[in-house]
């Protein structure tokens, strides 16, 4: 496969599973092993068009991000909540992808760890959809602070592959009693500041390799695949809350386990 058509490939995964709690990094790592390309040469890759999935939810939440600012410089009470709700569910990932960015890096280009990731995940999807008891309706600014730090705990689940960040954010929204709508978009909002931290994160760290062009993967790869996973997240995020609001999550739960299994026996069998 060439890295053009590679590109485009991940970019289309990237932008289906960013926002669905599938796990985005666990299938991009399934992925990159399907296409034949060397996991490490595109572990920079695969994080940075994260980025293109990002850029779908600011613009489809405009609205919702320049009232929330302009709020904030207004002094507004619902401004000013919105914003410390995410800046507070942001913090816990932040400060434990500082501490452990190498760590956890390293485990992005292990794909053994995803099937059983995916299993897991999937039993616990079911679960909390089983057992949560959403208290009404409420948007991201009325949401107290135990609940959006216990969103910001669970998102740190995510930094080992196949957890799936929306899923894990979303679950965590739902077993405190969050309902689905305001789950679901907190999950997207939160996305932007975390995804954005993680990619300036990796560019910084490869940033002389690829100004050096000593790096497989270039900017025009990278590019092409950041407006593939835009075009195609932009698709995802406006299917995806009106879908959850009518069948809720138990479908990609039971996607996650028969995955994870299929993976499990793709391995098995070499």
């Amino acid at each position: 496969m060439s890295d053009y058509f590679t590109a485009i490939f991940l970019g289309i995964v990237e932008g289906l599973t960013e926002f669905i709690p599938v796990s985005s990094t666990g299938h991009l790592i399934l992925a990159t092993e399907l296409s034949g390309a060397d996991p490490q040469e595109w572990a920079m890759f695969n994080v940075v068009i994260q980025l293109g999935a990002i850029l779908a939810v600011v613009y489809q939440y405009w609205g919702t991000f320049w009232g929330a600012g302009m709020g904030v410089l207004r002094g507004e009470r619902e401004g000013l909540l919105f914003a410390r709700n995410l800046i507070l569910a942001f913090l816990p990932s932040a400060i434990l992808g500082l501490m452990l960015h190498e760590q956890f890096e390293a485990m992005l280009g292990n794909p053994q760890i995803v099937p059983w990731t995916l299993i897991l995940g999937g039993i616990a999807i079911l679960g909390i959809e089983r057992w949560s008891k959403p208290e009404g309706e409420h948007g991201v600014a009325d949401l107290p602070i135990v609940t959006v730090l216990g969103v910001g705990l669970a998102q740190c689940l995510a930094m080992v592959p196949g957890v799936s960040r929306s899923g894990a954010t979303i679950m965590g929204a739902l077993a405190m009693g969050v309902n689905r709508k305001t789950a679901a978009e907190f999950s997207f909002f939160l996305a932007v500041p975390t995804m954005i931290g993680a990619s300036g994160l990796e560019i910084a760290t490869k940033y002389d390799t690829l100004m050096a062009g000593g790096a497989r993967v270039g900017w025009d790869d990278i590019a092409l695949g950041f407006v593939v996973s835009f075009v195609v997240a932009l698709l995802v995020i406006r299917a995806f809350v009106a879908f959850v609001g009518r069948s809720g999550f138990a479908p990609f739960a039971w996607y996650r386990i028969l995955a994870g299994s299929a993976v499990l026996a793709w391995f098995a069998l070499g």
